[in-house]
């Protein structure tokens, strides 16, 4: 896990300094004002249910589906796909991938169960009973996270780009650049698309920016700091850091955890 993190701080140091580069070369062009880009709103969050979570999970996806989450679970040789009962925060259901594969995001479309894994280029594919199924695909980055507009598969590497892919074919259709007043955004981690926005985690942050799908315009960002010490004040969410949203359409809420968090949160984002 040590490892993970450091490598992925190293690649987020080498695209700031990219960018800061490409910034003070435009210091000396001429912009208008119209073309400034805004702040991000103030995204403020209401807590309405706390539930139980799995503290062995190293959340790396997270859906809500038919009342249950779909959960995937990174690490080597502790990596799942799960089913996970939202009242005890067990596992009803899971598949244990080979030692070799760190999981990562995960979505589901065409009810077909994607799922990436982190630096071994596999995309694997399951029926809604966890049956993988012999249709795989390749994957030429990293996988970091990944959702569905309900046409692509949306998957991010952990820089600043969203890639927005045809799922029988794997083949990138669209790349979208998230920017915000301050540049280009990078490890930008777990995602969940709802109504036309992106919703994803800042990995290593406690913040989750709501992004416009089709601008890449970050419109609004939710501090979420404070949100498990409500429940327990001694956890250390340095070491296990914030990630994981689903969403559930029914309700309009959202369900927020983190690698190896002992709660997660239904909350409505305001």
């Amino acid at each position: 896990m040590q490892f993970e993190i450091m490598r992925k701080v190293l690649k987020v140091l080498l695209i700031a300094i990219l960018f800061a580069s490409c910034k003070d070369n435009s210091n000396n062009d001429n912009q208008s004002n119209s073309n400034v880009i805004p702040t991000p709103a103030i995204l403020s969050y209401t807590v309405f249910n706390v539930h139980p979570h799995d503290t062995s999970s190293f959340t790396e996806g997270l859906i809500w589906l038919n009342s249950s989450f779909l959960e995937s679970t990174g690490e080597y040789k502790r990596s799942y796909l799960l089913k996970v009962n939202p009242q005890t925060g067990k596992a009803e259901k899971k598949y244990k991938l080979a030692d070799k594969y760190f999981g990562e995001g995960i979505t589901v479309l065409n009810n077909k169960i994607y799922q990436l894994t982190y630096q071994e280029h596999k995309v694997f594919v399951y029926d809604m009973n966890f049956n993988k199924l012999s249709q795989e695909f390749e994957w030429p980055y990293e996988g970091w996270g990944m959702t569905t507009d309900g046409k692509y598969l949306i998957i991010d590497t952990g820089g600043s780009n969203l890639y927005f892919v045809n799922p029988e074919t794997f083949k990138i259709e669209r790349t979208l650049g998230v920017v915000n007043n301050n540049g280009y955004v990078s490890m930008i981690n777990e995602l969940e698309y709802v109504d036309g926005y992106l919703y994803a985690n800042i990995y290593l942050t406690n913040y989750i920016i709501k992004i416009n799908a089709q601008t890449g315009l970050v419109e609004a960002k939710a501090d979420l700091t404070d949100i498990l010490k409500s429940t327990h004040p001694e956890f250390n969410t340095e070491k296990n850091v914030l990630n994981g949203i689903a969403y559930n359409a029914e309700k309009k809420t959202f369900y927020i955890t983190g690698k190896n968090w002992p709660n997660l949160f239904e909350v409505q984002f305001h």
